[in-house]
């Protein structure tokens, strides 16, 4: 059995990494095929000043995705999620989901093959409906920005995380209040962080591992 898990293990991390370097490289070919085509090419200067101000951003968030996520995701769901993307929004809530309707614990092989199946299956609905989507467009423009459904698109993730919270929430309650009552005071004092979420939630799971650990040695848990 140990022997099947590293052989699975192993040729995950062979095609993870063959599809990461292609997706890499799918990223970098279109617009270089546009630039190519159109014989348009961006000045050096303005690209240099503009990838200053945003890729040290990605960069960080995407370092501190992959320590924060993978054990969580397991291998193929890492490497599923990362390649497909969209993962502090929709992959991740839809892995950890799963596994808790499952019933399994993070960490084993059991995780790693619902948080996997629950990737693939996320990222195929969402292909799915962004291609309904752009097929039926036009006929369902009107509808999307009537402003009968305003209200409901402005409260889109909103409703999502309040519907996650209620379920982890109410299974710790003790661990889920650490980073709430932070990140309440961290956006109250500083309303500019808004604009930051992603980088935020990657210090708010840093909090509730630190309150976890001291809760856990004092015997609160």
């Amino acid at each position: 059995m140990k022997a099947k898990a590293m052989e699975y293990g192993e040729k995950i991390h062979i095609w993870g990494r063959i599809w990461g370097v292609l997706a890499m490289l799918m990223f970098i070919l279109y617009p270089t095929a546009v630039s190519i085509y159109y014989s348009a090419w961006p000045d050096a200067g303005p690209l240099l000043k503009a990838l200053l101000g945003v890729a040290p951003v990605f960069w960080t968030v995407g370092a501190i995705e992959a320590f924060t996520f993978a054990p969580m995701l397991g291998v193929g769901g890492s490497y599923l999620g990362f390649v497909t993307g969209n993962l502090t929004n929709l992959k991740v809530p839809c892995a950890l989901n799963a596994m808790e309707l499952a019933k399994v614990k993070p960490g084993t092989e059991e995780s790693e093959v619902v948080s996997t199946i629950a990737i693939a299956v996320s990222s195929i609905v969402t292909t799915l409906v962004i291609f309904l989507g752009v097929i039926l467009i036009s006929r369902i423009q009107p509808i999307l920005e009537s402003e009968l459904l305003a209200p409901a698109f402005d409260n889109i993730l909103p409703s999502l995380f309040g519907a996650l919270a209620v379920v982890f929430v109410s299974k710790n309650w003790k661990i889920a209040m650490a980073p709430l009552i932070f990140m309440l005071i961290l956006f109250i004092s500083i309303p500019s962080l808004a604009n930051s979420v992603s980088i935020m939630v990657p210090v708010g799971v840093i909090v509730a591992i630190s309150v976890s650990r001291i809760l856990y040695k004092k015997g609160h848990l």
